[in-house]
């Protein structure tokens, strides 16, 4: 396992990601060397750990405890929302991206992970005692009433793994 990125692979991985995000209707932040260095580390996590875990935050290397934190992480949006920009500044508001608004530090929103594992009891009591299961992407919040969840979400194009059982 190679610990390099080269600046093909990064530049590739950028207009990739830039193009992606922009289709989408989100924003990368207009500063293209910090945006670079994010995406650089969110590349090293995916040789790291074999998933591309949001370079802002400590991985645990076990997938499913980081879930939550694979960019695009599940805080995104509430981030984005309230304060204009994403936790470790890779997405950004139309706003900031217009100059009209400037880059600030924001909360960590990610709950510890004892809260975590008591949401994860919690969901599982409710979700055990319904017939009709309906999953919810923990990215962008679409709903879907099925036996599975879509292999890639319609909305934000996260894969199967980012849905939670809803109902």
């Amino acid at each position: 396992m190679s610990n390099e990125i080269g600046d093909e692979e990064l530049e590739n991985f950028y207009q990739k990601v830039k193009r992606d995000i922009e289709e989408s209707g989100y924003h990368l932040n207009p500063d293209v060397e910090f945006t670079k260095y994010l995406l650089k580390n969110i590349l090293l996590n995916e040789q790291r750990y074999g998933y591309g875990a949001c370079p802002c935050r400590l991985a645990a290397d076990n997938k499913e405890e980081d879930l939550d934190i694979i960019c695009p992480c599940d805080y995104r949006d509430p981030d984005l929302n309230e304060y204009n920009t994403c936790y470790c500044g890779l997405y950004v508001s139309g706003d900031i991206l217009e100059g009209k608004k400037k880059l600030q530090s924001i909360p960590e929103r990610r709950p510890s992970p004892k809260e975590r594992e008591q949401s994860k009891s919690e969901e599982r009591s409710i979700i055990s005692s319904l017939d009709i299961p309906v999953f919810r992407c923990s990215v962008c919040g679409y709903l879907c009433a099925r036996q599975e969840p879509p292999e890639v979400c319609p909305i934000c194009k996260v894969s199967k793994e980012r849905f939670k059982r809803f109902i």
